[in-house]
């Protein structure tokens, strides 16, 4: 059987999708991307799906986006313009499809929590960390800003005065962190995760469907509205990043440290 960089298992009306490039801690790539949005559209449309849990294999959720594939085109800035405004595009339609899914989705998170992966995280209806998830925004270290809708949805949970502190501090921070700013529900061990976001998911399943689908396109509106805009204005600020020698120098520091990872090493 070939390798699955996204699988898909559904039991009780919830689906379960798990993003699946363990050799890169479950970075976003393009091949990855389609995948996740294959099973989002299939959790979408099967009625019988009332929950959705988004996790990462090997106990990581995903440490962003995949670095190797934004720079398969080489340096030369034309190039690295396009591939970066492809990827951005890429993930932004992620982040649109977990708000635009009306029923829950809880993102269960261990691990790294960096970057894009982040920041889908930030989309999802409720997050639930193991102990020992590292969450950062990194991009800062490299001469990018967020994607994925990163300092919109920060600003929406945690108000402008932490989200300047994370974006443009880039520090690792720990799950207890996380849950001082309310940005993850709720921080168990590594050995009970597993059964905590079975608990919520299926306590979810059995309320009533049309009420929490009506509930999430409220929130939708009256807190999520500016997410398209925010997203657009994401990849023009970006393409203009990628041609800074701040951006070339970060990048290439960046992947000397994790070629192997990248080369599957």
């Amino acid at each position: 059987m070939p390798h699955s960089l996204v699988e898909y298992q559904s039991e009780n009306h919830i689906a379960t999708i798990t993003m699946n490039d363990p050799k890169t801690l479950n970075a976003f790539s393009t091949p990855l991307k389609n995948a996740m949005m294959e099973a989002l559209n299939r959790a979408d449309e099967d009625t019988e799906i009332r929950v959705i849990v988004l996790q990462g294999a090997n106990n990581n959720f995903s440490s962003g986006g995949h670095i190797g594939e934004m720079l398969e085109n080489g340096m030369e800035s034309e190039a690295l313009v396009d591939k970066l405004d492809f990827m951005l595009r890429e993930v932004a339609e992620i982040s649109l499809k977990l708000r635009n899914i009306h029923k829950p989705i809880i993102a269960k998170l261990e691990g790294a929590v960096a970057g894009a992966g982040m920041n889908l995280a930030l989309t999802c209806d409720f997050r639930i960390a193991s102990e020992n998830a590292k969450f950062v925004q990194a991009f800062v270290n490299i001469g990018l800003i967020p994607d994925a809708g990163g300092i919109y949805l920060l600003n929406q949970l945690i108000g402008a005065a932490k989200t300047t502190e994370l974006v443009m501090l880039g520090d690792k921070l720990k799950a207890d962190d996380m849950a001082r700013l309310n940005v993850v529900n709720t921080v168990v061990s590594a050995d009970e995760i597993d059964a905590s976001v079975q608990a919520l998911a299926t306590r979810l399943s059995n309320l009533p469907g049309k009420a929490l689908a009506s509930m999430k396109h409220m929130i939708n509106v009256h807190a999520f509205g500016g997410l398209n805009e925010a997203l657009d204005m994401e990849v023009e600020q970006q393409n203009m990043m990628a041609v800074t020698d701040d951006f070339k120098e970060g990048i290439t520091a960046f992947m000397e440290k994790r070629k192997p990872v990248y080369q599957g090493k």
